[in-house]
Parts: C-alpha cells; sequence; structure tokens
C-alpha cells in the first residue's frame, strides 16, 4: 500500500513524508502555548506545508509525561477552528491527534483525513467512531498514560511486546469493520519507555515490517535525546535529524516532526540513496 485515500485527499507513501506537527495547546513539551490563537496555528500549518509537510498532525490535548486531561468541550474548542482553516486552505491532509470519540467525529466533518490516536482506539467508543468514519487511522503502543507512563516502564522484550501490542489492536480494528487498507503503526517512541526501551525500539524499527502496515515514526525533540545528548529541547534538533535518518532507513512512512524544512531533506537524501544504482 503507497497511497492512503485521507477523506478525499490521497497521502502517497511511495517514499518517506513529514507529518509536522501542530500543537494547539497550552502545555506541550516543545511548543505549547505558541500557536493557541487560529490564525497563529494557521499561519505555521502554511509554513510547514511550505517546508514540504505532507501531513499536519493538529492536537489539543498535551500527553507529555503527567499532561492532565483535557475536557472534550475544551479540546473541541481548540481543534475544530483551526482544522476547519487548515483543510479549506491547504493541499495537505489533515490529522487529527486525540483519543476521544467526539472530536475525532468533530474533527472529520471540520476536514481532518486522519486519526491519530496514542490509545490506539482503546477508549470507550473510539473503535466504534473511526468505523463509521471511515478515514485512515494511525494506531501508537503505549505503556500505561501519559500522566504515569514514565513512572516505572518495564518490559522483558520491548520489541516483542509492541509489535504484538500492535498486532492486537490491527485485529480490534479489523473486527470492527476497519481494514488494514486505513491503518498505520506508531511504536509509541518516548510513550512508557526509558531511554534504553527507546533506544532498541529504534535499533530494530524494521522489526515493525512484519505487521504489513505503514510506519508513523515521533521522535522529535523528546526527552530521551535530551537525556543521551545532555541537550535542552530547543538544541535537539540535530538528535532529530539523526533519528529520523535511522527510522526511515528501516522504513518509517512517516515522519512526524516540529522542524520540517530540515527533517523533508534528512529524508529526500535518505531516498535518494536508497533508490541509487
Amino acid at each position: 500500500m503507497t497511497v492512503l485515500s485521507c477523506g478525499g485527499r490521497p497521502l502517497d507513501l511511495s517514499r518517506p513524508r513529514v507529518m509536522g506537527v501542530l500543537n494547539v495547546t497550552p502545555d506541550s513539551f516543545s511548543d505549547g502555548g505558541a500557536y493557541l490563537a487560529a490564525e497563529q496555528a494557521l499561519k505555521q500549518a502554511r509554513r510547514m506545508a511550505g517546508e514540504g509537510a505532507a501531513v499536519i498532525d493538529v492536537g489539543g490535548e498535551s500527553t507529555r509525561p503527567g499532561a492532565a486531561d483535557v475536557p472534550i468541550e475544551e479540546e473541541l474548542r481548540r481543534v475544530v477552528p483551526v482544522i476547519e482553516a487548515v483543510a479549506a486552505e491547504l493541499d495537505v491532509v489533515v490529522s487529527v491527534d486525540t483519543s476521544k470519540p467526539e472530536v475525532m467525529r468533530a474533527a472529520v466533518a471540520a476536514g481532518a483525513g486522519l486519526v491519530n490516536d496514542v490509545r490506539a482506539l482503546r477508549a470507550p467508543g473510539a473503535l466504534e467512531a473511526a468505523a463509521e468514519l471511515g478515514v485512515p487511522v494511525c494506531l501508537m503502543h503505549m505503556q500505561g498514560e501519559p500522566r504515569t507512563m514514565q513512572r516505572t516502564p518495564r518490559y522483558d522484550d520491548v520489541v516483542g511486546e509492541v509489535v504484538a501490542f500492535l498486532s492486537d489492536r490491527i485485529a480490534a480494528c479489523e473486527a470492527a469493520g476497519i481494514t488494514r487498507e486505513r491503518l498505520l503503526v506508531d511504536p509509541g517512541i518516548g510513550f512508557g519507555k526509558t531511554v534504553e526501551h527507546n533506544l532498541g525500539l529504534l535499533k530494530h524499527l524494521d522489526a515493525l515490517s512484519e505487521l504489513e502496515l505503514p510506519v508513523l515514526l515521533g521522535v522529535s525533540r523528546k526527552s530521551f535525546i535530551g537525556a543521551v545528548l545532555d541537550r535542552a529541547v530547543e538544541e535537539r534538533l540535530y538528535g532529530s535529524l539523526a533519528l529520523a535518518a535511522l527510522g526511515a532507513w528501516q522504513g518509517a512512512a512517516l515522519v512526524r516532526a516540529h522542524d520540517v524544512a530540515a527533517t523533508a531533506d534528512v529524508l529526500a537524501m535518505c531516498q535518494a540513496v536508497r533508490d541509487a544504482t
């Protein structure tokens, strides 16, 4: 599968593409508070689209460690106007980063063509909503919940357990009527995982190829990069780009990034080498 149908917009994954991060939250770990106003968010979306983002991922609830829950009404207030504006103006796929079925429905009605769910449709009603909506869904692995996921993450075999979890969620989706042609998977780097767990998953990212679905990789500016390099969040570009290259080389189809232009260049060079004779 190289082209996903995202609410009427095609997403060509025959080469690795960039998913630009657009957090309309006050408390996201990297860009919280930067794009709260719809016009600010639209301006950032324009910039990312111009820099090569194929997808703009709009999120209204932070999933950083320790993040507080956001009421449905507040999440809707944050994301719906931004999704409407971006979908109306830009020729990109708009993704909604949410776990709530009510937000999924409103976002797709506003123009979102992809659901990006850190809970892999495990919230009550989410599986049914996704089946009804008919747009592609990204299923992410997370051990625990955002508030507590980094306290004591434990695995006997992190790669095997992540693959098994995603395989189970794929089966649940198929049983609910969501075909494989509508699915992507994400190993959930940084979600309920230690530095060592994250590095192990990245070393063996190609193990996800057995699922035979496009892989989304989110590593941009994450805390384990800071732990390895001793860098503050605003100093993690080079670490993020190194991991984007490693991910693309192992088959990642989408790389979720704050720094779109630099990431797009990295992915293009990886693809050029792969295509060389």
